[in-house]
């Protein structure tokens, strides 16, 4: 767990499906509520979507480096937020918040416990990815309605990230953006008693 990343820089080489399938099975054992099970994933494979997606980013991508000024602009500028060209695998993955499965039980009050439950999902996925040596790379920089459009995706379907997957360039013990200065780790979990 201290080790895994949130990978930028990808190889280019395929992931072998059998390895992809493997990681992508632990979805099924993430807890969720109610056992509505929300999550859907879905498969950027075409050109097409893959090139409109990467525009999504790119132009959300401009307006927020637009949002900073000084030395913080700076480093976003340098920053490399996607690996949207270079990882061989895009997943796209939503919540579906008209499920029935599950039956609201705790959803009722919630309703955005299934979001969570989908992104306990994502962790066990990206843990079992990483485990196999593949990095991931959560892409929150891009125009989620928009991507859900281009995917003919289900209104009652929201976006909760668009992950690249692959082989990393490298390995590092340190977190890019705290190796960049953009934000230090806390040292400790501030936990407040009442």
């Amino acid at each position: 767990m201290r080790l895994r990343r949130d990978v930028r820089r990808f190889r280019t080489d395929p992931v072998d499906e059998a390895v992809l399938m493997r990681c992508l099975d632990t979805f099924r054992l993430a807890p969720s509520v109610g056992l509505s099970e929300p999550w859907r994933v879905i498969r950027v494979d075409s050109p097409k979507a893959r090139t409109a997606a990467l525009e999504y980013f790119q132009t959300a991508n401009a307006q927020a480096l637009d949002g900073y000024s000084g030395e913080k602009a700076k480093i976003y500028g340098q920053l490399k937020l996607s690996g949207m060209q270079e990882a061989p695998v895009q997943l796209a993955v939503f919540c579906d918040d008209a499920t029935d499965k599950g039956q609201r039980l705790g959803a009722g009050t919630m309703p955005e416990m299934r979001h969570y439950s989908v992104v306990c999902a994502v962790t066990l996925f990206w843990l079992a990815a990483w485990a196999q040596g593949l990095g991931l790379g959560w892409v929150s920089i891009l125009n989620p309605d928009q991507l859900a459009r281009d995917l003919r995706i289900p209104v009652s379907w929201r976006l909760i990230g668009n992950f690249c997957i692959g082989w990393p360039e490298d390995f590092s013990d340190t977190p890019e953006l705290e190796r960049v200065g953009w934000e230090d780790r806390e040292d400790a979990l501030p936990i407040e008693v009442r």
